[in-house]
């Protein structure tokens, strides 16, 4: 029998905005345990128009009808960066996001998930991609 999942976010000591390859990035400030709830990604609902007229990179869809716009500052998840072997995953429960530990994250780690295919194709691809996985694999290719 698996263990249901706690929709309750880790107490805001388990994580903290720094520096990162990539800008700025949410890290564990303490030991994140495996398959935990560690925080919500808010924002504002956008209207349908909305969706396609904003020019935010911090926008998540929740269902075909739902957007949510992560800009604001208030929401510590929009620190989370891509990695394309993240160590945490967002989840979709009652038209709200969660983002979960895949695996137990150490303190100083970065958190991360992976954006998906089409915002890597849109935003990170054409930059480069600066996830650890990546940059470690491009560095031992040159």
């Amino acid at each position: 029998m698996t263990k249901r999942r706690t929709y309750i976010p880790l107490n805001r000591n388990f994580y903290t905005v720094k520096r990162s390859s990539a800008g700025l990035g949410l890290f564990a400030a303490q030991d994140i345990p495996a398959r935990a709830c560690i925080i919500e990604y808010v924002g504002r609902k956008l209207s349908e128009k909305e969706e396609y007229t904003i020019t935010s990179q911090y926008l998540f869809e929740v269902t075909a009808k739902i957007t949510i716009d992560g800009k604001a500052r208030s929401n510590t998840a929009r620190y989370i960066n891509h990695s394309c072997c993240g160590n945490s995953e967002p989840t979709i429960y009652k038209k709200r996001v969660w983002i979960f530990s895949k695996r137990r994250i150490p303190a100083g780690t970065e958190i991360t998930y992976d954006y998906g295919r089409e915002f890597w194709k849109e935003y990170i691809k054409p930059k480069g991609c600066k996830c650890e996985k990546c940059h470690t694999t491009r560095v031992k290719d040159i």
